[in-house]
C-alpha cells in the first residue's frame, strides 16, 4: 500500500528532501508521538512516506476527520482512524483510541497539531490544546516535532522538506501545567520550521538528505524535443532543467 502513495508522490511531486541537521533521533524504546504543522493536503502522504523511510521498526497510525476517511477510505488500510473534534464524545474518543494505540512500545502517532491548514511560516503557531493533553494518555512515550515545508525550486513539480527536533520525554512534560507544557510544544515546532526555513530558501540541496525523488523534465512536446536534438547531438538526454540545453 505504502508503494501506492509512492508512485502517487513522485508522479506530482519533484522531491521529499529532509534537513541533514533534522534527521529523527529515534529512541530505542517505547512508543512515539510526532506532532507537526500542518501546511497542505500533501502531509498525510509525507507522513507515511517519512514513517516508513525513517521509522520501520514501528507501526505508524494517524487520525484524520471521520469525515474525510469515508472518501478516502485507503487511508485507514495504513493506520489512518476517524475522529470527530467537533463534539465531546468525540474528542474523548480520539483520546482513548490514542491511548490504546501508544500503550503498544513499537508504535508511533502522528498528528498535525495546528488543527488546520496553515502557511508554515505562520506564528504563533497556535497548536491545539489537545496535543498537550494528548500525552497525558501515554507517560513513557517520546514527543518529537516534525517541520513540513513546501517550496519550488528548479523542476516542475514541488519540492517537500521535512526536519524533526529534539525529542522530548512525556515524563518531562508531564512536570509542567497544561498551558505551559503547550507553550512548550509550541516553541520546539516553532524553532525547528525556523531552521528548516533558512535551508529551503538557500536553495541548495547539499543541506538535505533526498528521501524520494520524482520524475525530472517539463514532459509533452517539449521534452520530446530536447530529447530528440540531444539525440541528433549525439549527447545523452538529461530531463532536469539545469541538463543540458537545447
Amino acid at each position: 500500500m505504502v508503494s501506492a502513495f509512492r508512485r502517487n508522490f513522485t508522479r506530482h511531486m519533484n522531491a521529499l528532501r529532509i534537513a541533514g541537521w533534522g534527521q529523527p533521533m529515534v529512541p530505542s524504546k517505547g512508543p512515539l508521538i510526532v506532532y507537526s504543522n500542518h501546511p497542505s493536503w500533501w502531509d498525510a502522504a509525507v507522513y507515511i512516506l517519512a514513517a516508513d523511510f525513517l521509522f520501520p521498526a514501528y507501526e505508524s497510525y494517524a487520525p484524520i476527520d471521520a469525515g474525510m476517511l469515508k472518501r478516502y477510505g485507503i487511508f485507514r488500510r495504513i493506520g489512518a482512524f476517524g475522529i470527530d473534534l467537533g463534539s465531546p464524545r468525540g474528542a474523548a474518543g480520539f483520546m482513548k483510541t490514542s491511548a490504546d494505540i501508544l500503550s503498544s512500545p513499537d508504535r508511533a502517532l502522528w498528528i498535525t497539531a495546528q488543527g488546520r491548514f496553515a502557511d508554515a511560516r505562520e506564528r504563533p503557531l497556535e497548536l491545539k490544546p489537545g496535543i498537550a493533553r494528548l500525552i497525558e494518555t501515554s507517560p513513557d512515550c517520546t514527543v518529537i516535532p516534525l517541520a513540513i515545508e513546501y517550496g519550488f525550486w528548479l523542476e516542475r513539480g514541488a519540492e517537500a522538506f521535512i526536519a524533526f527536533g529534539n525529542p522530548m520525554r512525556s515524563a518531562d512534560l508531564l512536570e509542567r501545567p497544561r498551558p505551559a507544557r503547550l507553550k512548550r510544544l509550541d516553541a520546539e515546532l516553532a524553532t525547528v520550521l525556523d531552521r528548516l526555513s533558512e535551508d529551503v530558501k538557500a536553495r541548495d540541496p547539499a543541506r538535505f538528505r533526498t528521501l524520494l525523488e520524482g520524475r525530472a523534465g517539463i514532459g509533452g512536446i517539449y521534452d520530446g524535443w530536447r530529447r530528440l536534438t540531444s539525440a541528433l547531438r549525439g549527447q545523452a538526454f538529461d530531463p532536469s532543467h539545469e541538463g543540458r540545453r537545447s
